[in-house]
């Protein structure tokens, strides 16, 4: 008899081989897209490298410098955003907190797998903490990615125009009335919670009756909600406030890409500029690989190429560039100010992850 409990002699019984997944090929098609990627990067890019590389010996370094600072000064921004819509719910919080949350929430979303999760989750802990109750907390985060989108749409427009291309009036407008009408009703319903009341009550009782629980289970949880909801107030003042530094954010990222190109010798076109840059981070929005890398570059490349009228061998060193600024260097301060600042755990992270895992961003 063996330890296991089984007699000596005998074969072990044959366990069962793990079954692979439904969807098993897709890391392979995925794999094999990425290769594919890199390779017509590389055969794309190997006749400019060698011109590339003299563009960045014979950098511009007071444009670096600037690009430097840009890159802050849009951090900075965003900070503002966020402090700006807290302060709108009743919580105040300094900027050196806020602008340390967005370089730690930043330095996540470009570095780890599946980033803007981890980010997301960061962000409304370290907002719980500053005392945002959670609808609060869930409101800053949805309406500050709402504000920054916006903000992206708005200068892939204004790049459209001034590119000599056509934007329908009718989606201009229906994007500006859409924004409008969703502060409008956000602040209706946090002076007016009671117009909401009713509704929700019936909405819970058919969910109820369909799941076959009391009608009134869960209704406590209503009045709180709405409570919650009293305390954001987006007047005009603070609206304002929000959208001015929304375009501080996003005009100086823009302005960062565009020091970026003058380092390198190049004078990219506005409109050009705009457009590469309104598709570059329109591209890195989506979760392939972290930081958008390769990918990203790519697309950069590309745009400033065909946008902005650079030629491919200053294109590639001012995406370079822009890069190793808005990409390595804020994700290594980012780390650094969460080692800091964020890395000691707290009694209240338990309680918040659940919370935050309960809700939909």
């Amino acid at each position: 008899m063996t330890a296991n409990g089984e007699l000596a002699g005998e074969p072990p019984p044959p366990t069962a081989e793990p079954r692979r997944g439904k969807f098993w090929w897709v890391k392979w098609l995925l794999g094999a897209a990425l290769l594919a990627l890199l390779i017509g990067e590389g055969i794309y890019l190997w006749p400019r490298l060698h011109e590339s590389w003299r563009k960045l010996s014979d950098i511009h370094w007071g444009w670096v410098a600037a690009c430097i600072w840009l890159q802050a000064l849009s951090m900075s921004g965003f900070g503002r955003v966020q402090k700006q819509l807290l302060h709108a719910g009743g919580v105040e919080v300094s900027q050196r907190k806020s602008v340390a949350v967005v370089y730690g929430a930043t330095a996540m979303s470009v570095s780890l797998p599946a980033g803007q999760v981890f980010s997301t989750a960061f962000t409304y802990r370290q907002t719980r903490r500053f005392g945002a109750s959670p609808i609060v907390a869930s409101w800053q985060l949805v309406f500050s990615g709402v504000v920054a989108a916006a903000g992206l749409a708005l200068l892939g427009v204004s790049g459209t125009l001034l590119s000599g291309g056509s934007v329908g009036p009718f989606k201009l407008i229906l994007s500006v009335v859409g924004v409008i009408a969703l502060v409008w009703a956000g602040n209706y319903v946090s002076r007016n919670p009671g117009s909401l009341e009713a509704l929700l009550r019936k909405a819970l009782g058919l969910v109820n009756r369909l799941r076959k629980r009391p009608a009134d289970q869960g209704a406590n949880k209503i009045g709180d909600v709405l409570a919650q909801l009293e305390s954001v107030d987006l007047g005009k003042r603070d609206g304002a406030w929000v959208a001015v530094w929304a375009l501080v954010h996003r005009f100086a990222d823009v302005a960062c890409l565009g020091a970026a190109c003058y380092a390198v010798g190049a004078e990219p076109r506005l409109a050009g500029l705009l457009l590469a840059f309104a598709i570059g981070k329109a591209v890195g929005s989506i979760p392939f690989a972290p930081g958008g890398i390769v990918y990203v570059d790519a697309t950069l490349i590309y745009s400033l190429t065909a946008a902005a009228g650079l030629p491919a061998a200053q294109a590639v060193a001012a995406a370079f560039v822009y890069r190793l600024v808005s990409f390595i260097l804020v994700a290594i301060v980012g780390w650094i100010v969460f080692l800091f600042l964020f890395r000691t755990p707290q009694a209240d992270d338990a309680e918040f992850e659940k919370e935050f895992s309960q809700r939909r961003f």
